[in-house]
């Protein structure tokens, strides 16, 4: 759980820290935003690649090559004198980091017997829930106080802890085939190829879409194409591969793809809405970065508490009546968001996250037990690099959807709340004139007065279209979330984690 957290945390940290990285190194903010970037499509290409680096090497040898990659580059990362070279050690650092979860998820399963997975994912699932929740307060804290640099610095004693753990605690099952290129073991080149290419342009669609105007730019749309056409290639290229880099033949086992596909509408969700809560905080209400992490802090908390309790649970419950209760419970929370309005206080900020927070410590847990339940250890590595992939995805998705919704919603709201302002409309009226007297009271004089009180009314307008449309985006995530409901009625009925897997 360490090296997972400490590879999720680095997803969300740097965001807060690009201004202060774009000044100290002589670069534009949108230059330096390829900082993110870079290291979201390095992970999104290794992720689904574990399973053929642990047969050729053996699992916990490439798992150590990954954190010491991972907290070596984070080392460079720090020291970086350049734009180019940080986005370059980031790259470094997305390739080492993106086969930590499946790893690590994959360890977990098979290193607990049936009766401890639930509270063996409990403790993992703090890490993968909580690091993205605390990476924006703990960036903006280390920027504002020590330095951005230093939001690099941190990995490094996670990683060694986390080395020394591994080398004394993680050992290969026997059962692990390893093979080698004497063994007839052949490098896929094709496949290396297309999944690398058509996940980086994926990333690089969802990441710079919104800021290019999506398909109104070349450069998305070529982007695009390249992604579909190779992502819908690898498909059939590694389906019919002796030995294929991703085994898409897991996706067959009907627990394993429906709860894939619960895995990405939750990534979805719990990414944009991290994204989200701060944002709206900061533009809107006013709140320090340091302020605006403390509302989601109490989250966090209650995602501690609430995770040994689901991995109790699933000893007695069905995991998919779990998952639906954790929907229920956190689709109620967004419910809760998108009734805020511009005067709403820092309690109703925090019990709104609690309840979001509670519901999502029922789905992580559950959905990764019913998923997995049915794959065979053999595949497990491919399987779980597949549904951690679906989680970066969705995450990214997640984001790059809210933000075009943010922006759309907000210009539609403006064009509806603007019809309104005008001499004929009585409280409009009525505004203007009280808010021209207020200032020609304070020393402005009575044409300022006029002009400075349709400044201000405008303003307000667009505070209150921009609140509108966090408002859409918070029901948005809420009615896509109980879309995971139906999925887990389709599932075959795994019975409560007592022993042995019991089906029906």
């Amino acid at each position: 759980m360490l090296a997972t957290f400490m590879e999720v945390l680095d997803t969300s940290v740097a965001n807060v820290a690009l201004p202060h990285i774009a000044g100290n190194l002589s670069a534009s903010t949108d230059e330096a935003t390829w900082v993110l970037t870079s290291y979201l499509v390095a992970n999104a290409i290794i992720l689904p690649m574990g399973g053929w680096f642990s047969m050729l090497m053996g699992r916990k040898r490439f798992y150590m090559i990954c954190v010491a990659l991972f907290t070596i580059s984070s080392f460079l990362c720090g020291l970086a004198p350049t734009l180019g070279s940080l986005i370059f050690f980031r790259v470094l650092q997305g390739i080492g980091g993106g086969a930590l979860q499946p790893m690590s998820q994959a360890i977990l399963v098979e290193t607990f017997p049936r009766e401890k997975q639930g509270m063996a994912m409990a403790v993992f699932g703090m890490g993968v829930v909580l690091a993205p929740v605390i990476g924006p307060t703990l960036g903006g804290w280390l920027t504002d106080d020590f330095s951005w640099r230093w939001i690099f610095f941190i990995n490094i004693p996670v990683g060694v802890l986390s080395l020394l753990m591994t080398k004394m605690l993680v050992f290969d099952p026997q059962y692990l085939v390893r093979r080698s290129f004497r063994d007839g073991l052949k490098i896929d080149y094709m496949g290396f190829g297309l999944l690398a290419l058509g996940l980086g342009s994926l990333e690089v669609v969802l990441d710079e879409g919104q800021k290019e105007d999506w398909f109104s730019s070349q450069f998305i749309v070529g982007f695009a194409i390249v992604a579909a056409v190779c992502l819908v290639w690898v498909v059939f290229w590694e389906l019919r591969h002796e030995h294929p880099v991703i085994d898409f033949r897991v996706l067959k086992i009907r627990n394993f793809m429906l709860g894939t596909l619960a895995m990405l509408v939750l990534g979805f969700v719990l990414y944009a809405s991290t994204m989200l809560l701060p944002l709206l905080l900061q533009t809107l209400l006013g709140y320090t970065a340091m302020l605006s992490g403390l509302v989601l802090s109490p989250g966090g908390l209650v995602v501690i508490v609430c995770m040994p309790l689901v991995g109790i649970l699933l000893r007695y419950f069905q995991a998919r009546w779990l998952v639906i209760f954790g929907v229920l419970v956190s689709a109620s929370g967004l419910v809760i968001m998108s009734r805020f309005n511009l005067y709403i206080d820092y309690g109703t900020a925090v019990w709104s996250r609690m309840v979001q927070s509670a519901g999502m410590a029922f789905l992580f847990v559950p959905i990764s037990v019913a998923a997995v339940a049915m794959v065979p250890r053999d595949r497990m590595n491919y399987a779980t690099g597949l549904f951690n992939l679906a989680r970066n995805i969705g995450g990214s998705s997640g984001i790059a959807t809210v933000t075009t919704l943010l922006a759309r919603r907000s210009q539609m709201h403006q064009q509806v709340l603007v019809s309104h302002l005008t001499p004929y409309d009585p409280a409009y009226r009525n505004a203007i004139e009280h808010t021209t007297q207020l200032l020609h009271a304070h020393g402005a004089s009575m044409p300022d007065a006029a002009r400075q009180a349709g400044g201000l009314l405008y303003g307000g307008l667009l505070r209150q279209a921009a609140m509108l449309s966090f408002a859409d985006a918070f029901w948005v995530m809420a009615v896509l979330f109980v879309l995971i409901i139906p999925l887990m009625f389709l599932m075959k009925r795994t019975g409560p984690m007592h022993g042995p897997l019991a089906m029906e």
